[in-house]
């Protein structure tokens, strides 16, 4: 048995279902790992097919090529001295497995499946695959090394049993979609595994955005004892080598990076820039388009898409009616020149009168009401979607999630688009990621420093400007109530009882929880976002639009 192992950990981006481009990013990393003279390398789960590819397992023809493509990564370990572990999915006599094979010299050497099937929140792996039995450890370079896949390490039993059973390391490949505190949440399981059994573990997440989730990156390790003995980037591609020597007290880390990972109030902001980017690039676009009305959704929206893209592959427009104040007018010209964006102005006056006096006769002396307000969101809408589609720009949506939870948005108007980056945020926690990002400039972003968002955006009161001197709060309680109560029913599933008890008004409880639940139709037909808590609307929180159930339980009559 050797001494000394050095350990790579391949923290890379995969495309679902991309199976050539991320075999072509295994062959860099096997390089590299043959250039750093690693010992072993590791890629993230299912990284050929890239986490995760939903009911695409449902073809044959696509698991035949995923395995063919692992093979074909295994044979290129010939001549070389590394270990391959890499996650792929594989298939036996009892079904589908997700699966690690060990490749050594070209050749499988051994293989694992995963035994803990996550079925619920985001990952249904139950649909498609066998659970394994707990396995045994594998041995590489004479040395007894557990392999528990992503959901295995939360059940203490499978690292027991690889333990019990010889294993002197444990290397854990993982899909783990960021959301809030997640990082600290995978950091404190791990370290209970590794207090439970007294041996070290490393645990690799891939990076990158998926749809809705966005992968956080963040791989480490920890040593018995709770050192945290290496950290790979947040919300970046990494490549991580460590050395790692076998003592009198079992395998310790000799040599590892330590890189400190991104504060609570910058995380957000990198895991809504990765989404946007990895979406918007994956899905084969290059530029993006959005309305900047003025308010602080939109100017939020328009800076994370410079931070993305740069400002030459973003066009805004504000597309101004008779109630859009000089104020808005003023405020869009100064965010869109702060962060050096296309900006034109394209007025919907002439189109929405001419809608307006050719459903005249129809509409008769029925009064004005919300009807003529939504005309003008879908007027711009359709002006917008004319632009994305005539220059191939992805359209973005600019709802932020307290709005979207109580349908204060206009269905084929302002939510048009092909995706959401303030999906999942609150209106408050909007702005304290502008008054945040005025003050920093995160890491891997294009964007420029200084003040991007000007702060008369910031101070003024949110209106959506559909009717002379309107503001949000005029149909809904202030948005802190709001987000309070949002929080508790959507994020805590809390009672209207226990919410009262909290001290808010009950009429104001009850009345949020009905928008809350005639929404759902909207929603189900709103863009993608970036999920960034573990209640997203959609992801991760699914209800019926037809739902005649209302809770009374504050109700003391």
């Amino acid at each position: 048995m050797t001494d000394r192992l050095r350990i790579a950990l391949a923290q890379l981006n995969p495309k679902v279902g991309d199976l050539k481009g991320n075999l072509a990013l295994g062959r860099q990393a096997l390089a590299d790992a043959v250039e750093a003279r690693a010992d072993i390398l590791m890629f993230p789960e299912l990284f050929l097919t890239g986490y995760f590819p939903e009911d695409l397992f449902f073809k044959r023809q696509f698991v035949d090529d995923a395995i063919a493509a692992a093979r074909e990564l295994i044979a290129a370990t010939a001549n070389t001295s590394v270990s391959l572990i890499l996650p792929t999915v594989w298939r036996d006599e009892e079904g589908l497995r997700n699966a690690i094979v060990l490749g050594e010299n070209g050749r499988v050497t051994a293989r694992r499946f995963k035994r803990e099937l996550p079925n619920d929140d985001v990952f249904y792996e139950r649909r498609y695959f066998v659970p394994g039995d707990l396995a045994e450890p594998v041995t590489i370079k004479g040395v007894s090394i557990g392999i528990p896949i992503c959901e295995d390490i939360w059940h203490a039993e499978v690292c027991e049993h690889l333990v019990d059973n010889g294993a002197r390391l444990l290397l854990c490949p993982n899909g783990s979609p960021y959301w809030r505190n997640k990082q600290d949440t995978r950091k404190e399981l791990v370290l209970a595994r590794v207090n439970e059994d007294n041996v070290p573990m490393l645990y690799l997440n891939q990076v990158g955005g998926q749809d809705e989730l966005v992968y956080d990156g963040a791989s480490f390790a920890i040593e018995p004892g709770g050192r945290l003995v290496l950290q790979g980037k947040s919300f970046e591609t990494d490549f991580i080598v460590s050395d790692w020597a076998h003592t009198d007290n079992g395998w310790r880390c000799e040599q590892g990076e330590v890189v400190p990972l991104v504060s609570s109030d910058e995380a957000p902001w990198r895991a809504c820039i990765l989404g946007l980017r990895d979406y918007v690039h994956k899905n084969g676009f290059k530029q993006v388009v959005l309305g900047l009305s003025g308010g602080i959704d939109s100017a939020v929206v328009a800076a994370m898409a410079v931070d993305a893209f740069g400002s030459e592959n973003v066009h805004c427009l504000m597309l101004p009616y008779r109630y859009t104040s000089e104020e808005s007018l003023r405020d869009a010209k100064d965010c869109a020149e702060r962060l050096g964006v296309r900006y034109d102005i394209v007025s919907i006056g002439a189109p929405v009168d001419d809608a307006l006096a050719e459903l005249a006769p129809v509409f008769g002396n029925q009064p004005q009401d919300l009807t003529e307000e939504n005309i003008q969101s879908r007027m711009r809408g359709l002006m917008l979607m004319a632009v994305s589609n005539k220059f191939g720009s992805m359209l973005l949506t600019t709802g932020n999630k307290s709005e979207m939870s109580v349908g204060y948005a206009t269905i084929y108007g302002d939510m048009n688009g092909g995706f959401n980056p303030l999906k999942d945020m609150l209106k408050m926690q909007v702005y304290r990621l502008a008054h945040w990002r005025n003050q920093h400039l995160p890491g891997d972003v294009l964007g420029k420093a200084g003040e991007i968002i000007p702060q008369a955006i910031i101070d003024k009161a949110p209106s959506a400007e559909l009717r002379p001197n309107q503001t949000d709060q005029d149909s809904l309680p202030p948005y802190p109530v709001l987000d309070a109560i949002l929080e508790g029913f959507v994020e805590e599933e809390l009672s209207v009882k226990e919410l009262v008890a909290r001290g808010f008004d009950l009429a104001t409880v009850k009345r949020i929880e009905k928008l809350l639940y005639i929404a759902e139709y909207k929603r189900r037909q709103s863009a993608p976002g970036v999920k960034l808590t573990a209640k997203a609307l959609g992801l991760g929180r699914k209800y019926p639009i037809t739902n005649g159930y209302r809770d009374d339980s504050g109700n003391t009559n």
